[in-house]
């Protein structure tokens, strides 16, 4: 965990507010590697002095003061935990703030814990005493210093320009004495507050126990996530499904008899059930009491598992993260980490915005090989389409070895996305030039659907007439441009009069257009085109594919033309051209297979639909 520490004493005896927060900056330039707001810049001028005179008043002189502290595993960032010794036993003790300028604010029809405020842009926010209350339950969740202690943390948020009637209704929207609200009018009660939770004396040691806390899910988290997840879990393993679950379980009970790291991989094509046996695993972990968590590489994918599996609540959410999230990780705080979607592993953690100071050249798979006793990777190798995507078999079971970790492997041969049909995933791989044999004709499936069709606005007529969940997806060889001014989305996708738009870009939706993270799960998906970014991961019943001009086909085989991709990954010269055309192949591999009952296809080069109707019946 990273924090600025500043003491009461030194914040007063330095009145040079604008050094303070140049500091405060800088800290947080080199911890996220971006800059901050001018709004964040003029509250760190204004509203950490005023905190300081406070706890100066109250007596708390001693008291440590953690600013910008970043919450394990996320990017999240409280304003100030004060850390120091509480007044009558004489344990640690933890209080975080939340400071807010606001002068007004009202509550929020559209929520019980939205606000509105004032001349802030963007609409609702959370009630800061409800987002500082969610603040200490993360950290009784996953810190192991206050996994004895979790009445240590206490929360409040400060608003500390406002009088009551200025926020009248907020304090009312408080559910749970772990926190407060306090407002300008009512510095005395938050003064008293600070002053039953907290001595004057050194919190030094009580802050480098915080700042040095293990990270791992607590046992009260866990016995509640078993719960919800056993309440939600509607899943029968099947076949080798079950083996690779029982290997995991397997290994986590040999790590911990004999000491030594085991490594399972867990093989499957599309729809093999990866991440069924991924949220099985989860369930039974917690259930024992195994301390767990589950990452992926894809915002999309892990927002969902968010958005669904951790519907309604926020603890169970928290239990999703990425893989970027170990780079110091102490394997002594995991016993599993389960790297669901594990193709999307990338070469290093680190990205443009990291510091230079961050830059340790450490590979991403070596953190997450170290991350727990039992790292468990479920992938599928056809599946890797972006530059500096790893997840290989290969390449986990080299490093592994090579670290002398036991590795043990499963593949999946059962195929349950694309309705059972296993010989339309070969056929897929066989078309795509990704199998050991030529292309073969398509000679049907009882259970499950293969069409080409003549445009795509047949295909779209097609997909609405069908029964069930539909998407279409396409090759990336359009712009993909930015919603216009008056929030519509730009139909960038044309061919001849047919034009649809790329799904939204970012996560807020577009007018009816669901979030990129939700395209393939919110109804309101089905009028734009998902990429693979999107669609990678998900499945639903019919999947309609437009084959973009960077496919064509010559002497009988699928071959890539590397001028008609616009994916900005696949820009640089530093990809060369035979890394491009496998994963090209791969992109499609991934839009050809998320279809449970179906895929029809289009083909945007004449000479591959042509070709295309000579092996489909």
């Amino acid at each position: 965990m990273t924090a600025l520490r500043l003491s009461v004493e030194n914040l007063l005896a330095s009145p040079n507010e604008a050094a303070l927060a140049a500091a405060i900056a800088e800290h947080v330039r080199m911890t996220t590697g971006r800059g901050p707001s001018p709004a964040e810049v003029r509250s760190w001028q204004r509203s950490l002095p005023a905190l300081a005179r406070d706890l100066a008043d109250a007596g708390l002189n001693k008291v440590e003061m953690l600013v910008e502290y970043k919450l394990p595993l996320t990017s999240r960032r409280a304003d100030v935990v004060l850390a120091g010794v509480h007044p009558r036993t004489g344990a640690d003790s933890y209080v975080v703030v939340e400071l807010k300028q606001w002068s007004r604010a009202e509550p929020s029809e559209e929520g019980e814990h939205l606000v509105i405020v004032d001349g802030a842009p963007g609409g609702e926010t959370l009630n800061p005493a409800e987002q500082v209350r969610r603040y200490c339950e993360y950290m009784r969740d996953f810190l192991g210093v206050l996994k004895d202690s979790p009445d240590a943390v206490h929360g409040a948020a400060y608003l500390h320009n406002a009088m009551d009637l200025d926020v009248d209704g907020l304090a009312d929207q408080v559910r749970d004495d772990r926190s407060r609200l306090f407002t300008k009018q009512r510095r005395g009660e938050f003064l008293r507050y600070l002053g039953d939770r907290l001595a004057d004396k050194s919190g030094a040691d009580a802050a480098d126990r915080l700042l040095h806390s293990a990270v791992a899910p607590s046992k009260q988290l866990m016995a509640y996530a078993a719960k919800e997840i056993r309440e939600r879990e509607q899943f029968t393993l099947l076949d080798e499904q079950q083996v690779a679950y029982e290997l995991v379980m397997r290994a986590v009970v040999r790590a911990r008899r004999t000491g030594t790291k085991q490594v399972v991989l867990v093989t499957g094509g599309p729809g093999s059930g990866k991440s069924v046996i991924a949220l099985s695993l989860l369930g039974e972990l917690y259930r024992q009491g195994r301390t767990a968590l589950h990452a992926t590489g894809s915002q999309s994918f892990t927002q969902t598992l968010r958005r669904y599996p951790g519907r309604g609540s926020t603890r169970i959410k928290n239990l999703f993260t990425y893989f970027n999230s170990f780079t110091d990780a102490d394997p002594k705080d995991l016993e599993v980490l389960i790297c669901d979607e594990a193709h999307r592993i990338r070469e290093t953690s680190t990205n443009r915005f990291t510091p230079a100071a961050k830059r340790t050249g450490r590979s991403q798979l070596d953190e997450l090989l170290s991350a727990a006793r039992v790292p468990v990777f479920l992938l599928d190798q056809h599946q890797v389409v972006r530059p500096g995507e790893v997840g290989t078999v290969e390449r986990i079971e080299t490093l592994a070895r090579a670290q002398g970790y036991e590795v043990h492997h499963v593949s999946l041969d059962e195929q349950f996305r694309c309705g059972g049909s296993r010989k339309y995933e070969r056929w897929v791989l066989s078309l795509l030039g990704l199998a050991d044999d030529a292309p073969r004709p398509w000679n049907g499936d009882d259970d499950f659907e293969v069409r080409l069709v003549g445009s795509p606005d047949e295909l779209e007529s097609e997909l609405r007439r069908k029964s069930g969940t539909a998407r279409m997806t396409a090759g990336f060889c359009w712009p993909w441009s930015d919603p216009l001014p008056n929030d519509t989305l730009v139909d960038d996708i044309v061919i001849g009069d047919w034009a649809r738009p790329w799904n939204v870009k970012k996560d807020r939706s577009v007018g009816d257009a669901p979030p990129s993270m939700l395209w393939a799960s919110e109804p309101g998906g089905f009028g734009q085109v998902g990429c693979v970014y999107t669609a990678q991961g998900f499945e639903y019943d019919w999947n309609g594919v437009i084959l973009g001009p960077d496919l064509t086909v010559r002497d009988g085989r699928l071959v890539t033309v590397r001028s008609k991709n616009r994916d900005p990954a696949f820009k640089s010269r530093s990809v060369p051209d035979t890394d491009f055309d496998q994963l090209v192949r791969n992109v499609y591999k991934v839009l050809l297979t998320r279809g449970m009952r179906g895929t029809l296809i289009y083909a945007v080069d004449p000479d591959l639909q042509r070709y295309l109707a000579t092996i489909m019946r």
